[in-house]
């Protein structure tokens, strides 16, 4: 009797391995040959169409970008924050030629009014600046876009008429110049004026006013070159400004860097207490000297934009 194999734990007999096709693992479903296998050229042409559609989407998009970038500006400009550039030295050395101011406008429509000591940017009142611009030579089209841009204030505009100087004395105040020592004394008080010029005396040319309400007297730091309320004092308002022609408050140089930092107010000013409130009292001046040149600010620049170091268009002096 020939022996049998020895049965062997697993079903392995001993004997030779049968042949014939591997079965698969229970559950695991057999390859399709058929499917495309997706090479590195296709991967790219993938990506490629990809990139085609996000640029159309960029593309469709960009018309609506461009409006709220619009809008945004125009709201800043008329009701929150706009830069001015210095085109003149009347400043000195407080503010200097070249030199970006950020002027608050928002504050004003809250009833704040300037207090002695600001800087301020407002409206020529009348006869302070004289109009010389030259005829444009653009086109019509390019004409258009830079009046949409200056509305909006991505350009500077080179027809707005406004003026920077210090608030010396508001409604009621008696300005005068000069006492014994040659200072300026608001409503009898002498000033110590530290912020001036160097070399420049408070004034060259006498003078005494009493601001009407609602009004106010101003004058530059650079006194001899500063055609400021003392040169106007055969105007309306004798010299005095109006608080309605007031475009903001200077309270920043934002530009360039090394020159960044706040426009304080001088406590010699600012501590100096109110006149008495009298009605019906018209202001007494007198002293006017040489009229200096006094070119207009350039205006209507966003904050983001003297970032980018490109000098603006500046108002036809």
């Amino acid at each position: 009797m020939a022996d049998r194999p020895v049965e062997r734990p697993g079903g392995y007999s001993g004997g030779r391995a049968a042949t014939g096709p591997a079965r698969e693992p229970a559950g695991t479903a057999a390859p399709d040959a058929s499917a495309p296998v997706r090479g590195r050229a296709e991967r790219r042409r993938t990506a490629r169409r990809a990139a085609r559609r996000r640029r159309r989407s960029v593309l469709r998009e960009f018309p609506l970008i461009i409006l709220v970038a619009l809008v945004v500006a125009l709201v800043m400009k008329t009701f929150l924050v706009q830069v001015f550039v210095i085109p003149s030295g009347s400043m000195e050395q407080t503010i200097q030629i070249g030199d970006r101011v950020l002027v608050d406008k928002f504050t004003p429509w809250f009833g704040s009014e300037p207090e002695r000591g600001d800087v301020v940017v407002f409206k020529d009142p009348g006869g302070w600046l004289e109009s010389d611009h030259q005829p444009s030579t653009d086109g019509p089209v390019l004409r258009g876009a830079k009046q949409v841009l200056t509305f909006v204030g991505l350009l500077p505009s080179d027809s707005e008429q406004d003026l920077i100087k210090r608030v010396i004395g508001v409604g009621g105040d008696t300005v005068e110049c000069c006492d014994e020592q040659g200072r300026v004394s608001i409503n009898g008080s002498p000033v110590d004026e530290t912020y001036l010029a160097p070399g420049n005396p408070p004034s060259r040319q006498p003078f005494k006013v009493k601001v009407p309400q609602g009004r106010l007297w101003v004058m530059g730091d650079h006194r001899d070159v500063s055609a400021d309320s003392r040169f106007h004092m055969g105007n309306e308002g004798q010299g005095t400004i109006p608080l309605s022609g007031v475009v903001g408050r200077a309270f920043v140089i934002a530009w360039p860097v090394d020159r960044i930092h706040q426009l304080d107010v001088p406590g010699s000013l600012s501590k100096v207490a109110r006149a008495p409130q009298a009605r019906g009292t018209a202001p007494d001046s007198m002293g006017v000297g040489p009229l200096p040149e006094e070119p207009p600010l350039v205006m209507g620049v966003l904050g983001i934009l003297p970032l980018v170091g490109r000098r603006p268009e500046r108002s036809p002096e």
